[in-house]
């Protein structure tokens, strides 16, 4: 059985009873960092565990690896560092090939800086969307600012620190400085901290004020009159062409989001 446990963002006390029970139940913990969770454990009390790490950069190996245990009998719990396993997370890959291998999941709900934030924001809960961590750089990066403009519930993001300025300022870009945002930090902790204002608003406030640890932002949508209906294509393509966007991303976009071929999408938004 491979078990996706959820565990603390901050407050050790928000680990559930059975929680706890699993990790000291299964045969090896599947973690993100061995050194975070073997804190986490020494903290709980639970000792002479085998951990096998598992992350973002040896997932491919470490994986199949898991795989071969599971399918010997053994009960393996997955954690990552902080909050539920493959929620913007490596853990998704090891549920999948799990799942494809055909052995038995089972979850053990736990806290999320998502929900979280989102329970705290003051703002539109009944629909969200999870964009997670941004891409660093580039078009990619530039084409998911874009089509952020298109969503029309609540968006989340993750950022860090030393990145959060530059978001806010792109965010600016492209046309919602006037959008309220819920800036989240430490959330469960000692310090924990929400900022409501608007995006530009933001930004003005972190001119002197440095940014310190890790985000979880909520981001009210565009106004739903600036939205454009799932199957206009054409009216998007144009809608993006003011926006100073690639024929290139907005090919990639406008397949996304309206089904349109992206060969065709990329003549449209070239001959236009």
């Amino acid at each position: 059985m491979l078990y996706l446990v959820g565990t603390p963002i901050g407050n050790l006390d928000d680990m559930s009873p059975r929680a706890c029970e699993v990790l000291k139940s299964v045969d090896v913990i599947a973690c993100e960092d061995t050194r975070v969770t073997g804190i986490l454990l020494s903290n709980l009390g639970i000792t002479g565990k085998r951990l096998i790490a598992y992350h973002e950069h040896n997932k491919a190996a470490s994986g199949n690896g898991i795989i071969d245990l599971l399918k010997q009998g053994l009960n393996v719990a997955e954690v990552s560092d902080a909050g539920m396993p493959a929620i913007s997370d490596p853990g998704a890959d090891l549920a999948q090939l799990a799942a494809a291998n055909g052995i038995e999941i089972s979850v053990i709900p736990g806290p999320s800086a998502v929900t979280a934030a989102l329970s705290i924001s003051g703002l539109d809960t009944r629909y969200f969307h999870f964009e997670g961590f941004l891409p660093s750089e580039g078009s990619k990066r530039r084409e998911r600012l874009k089509a952020l403009t298109l969503i029309g519930e609540t968006i989340v993001l993750y950022e860090a620190p030393h990145r959060l300025k530059k978001l806010l300022d792109e965010l600016v870009e492209n046309g919602f400085g006037s959008n309220k945002i819920a800036l989240c930090r430490e959330l469960t902790k000692k310090y924990e901290e929400v900022l409501r204002m608007t995006v530009s608003e933001a930004c003005e406030y972190y001119k002197t004020t440095e940014p310190r640890g890790e985000f979880c932002i909520c981001l009210e949508p565009m106004e739903q009159q600036t939205m454009v209906a799932a199957g206009d294509g054409t009216r998007l393509i144009a809608l993006l062409k003011e926006k100073d966007m690639s024929s290139k991303d907005i090919s990639s976009v406008v397949s996304e989001y309206t089904g349109m071929n992206k060969k065709e999408a990329y003549k449209i938004a070239s001959e236009s």
